[in-house]
């Protein structure tokens, strides 16, 4: 009966919140799902897909205070939404001192760059893809030069925050997303997962198997050294 209430309890989690408390006997890890859309202040239509940024700031603070939770597993597929909303994730996910992994299955594209990036060691399927592209913004806008300039200051956020984060440099990384050559209606880059490792966005080429063992590794040598630090306190 225990199982079965657990089971269902699990099973609720993913309903409300796309992420479940998993692991082994010796490790327990958040497996958390970043799909679709980020949804930042505004509500997105019913028939898209989100996840909602309000949603998972709270269930990383509570990831990183829980010392029932050794590591954190996040899986990515997403066309990118609300910069600000998905800096704001990607800002949490770096600055966490537990063991973090991302996997990029599907699509990893636009704010879903440093999304992934943000954690500690980050993986990519082979048939997954990953889009580079400049900040855009859909609506009614002012055609003046500060519109121009807040456009290009928060691509140098963005442009700051992956490479800071990842083994590709600036140069390298503003290259690709203003590349004019390969997107028909729009500039940027399409990266596959061999070419997402080989340009250093990610840094290895994986499946989810690969990325628990990796996850597990972590913890492991994060233990260790805890317990280092420990025997040397008098």
């Amino acid at each position: 009966m225990e199982k079965q209430e657990k089971d269902e309890l699990q099973v609720q989690q993913i309903v409300d919140t796309g992420s479940i408390i998993t692991g082994d006997n010796e490790h327990s890890i958040h497996c958390l799902t970043i799909i679709g859309q980020i949804e930042g202040h505004n509500v997105l239509p019913s028939q898209n897909k989100t996840t909602k940024y309000e949603h998972v700031i709270p269930q990383l603070v509570s990831i990183e205070e829980d010392e029932k939770i050794d590591g954190l597993l996040m899986i990515l597929n997403t066309v990118g939404g609300d910069v600000e909303a998905g800096l704001a994730l990607a800002e949490l996910i770096a600055g966490m001192k537990k063991p973090t992994v991302s996997l990029v299955l599907g699509g990893g594209h636009s704010i879903g760059v440093p999304l992934a990036v943000a954690a500690k060691h980050s993986f990519i399927a082979a048939s997954a893809t990953m889009t580079v592209h400049p900040v855009r913004m859909s609506g009614l806008m002012l055609g003046v030069p500060q519109t121009l300039d807040y456009f290009q200051r928060m691509q140098e956020r963005i442009t700051r925050f992956v490479t800071s984060n990842s083994h590709i440099s600036s140069e390298r990384f503003y290259e690709l997303a203003m590349n004019t050559q390969e997107l028909v209606m729009d500039v940027g880059t399409v990266l596959d997962g061999a070419d997402a490792v080989e340009e250093g966005l990610i840094d290895s080429l994986g499946t989810l198997s690969e990325a628990i063992d990796c996850l597990y590794g972590m913890i492991d040598k994060r233990r260790k050294q805890t317990n280092r630090k420990k025997k040397k306190t008098p």
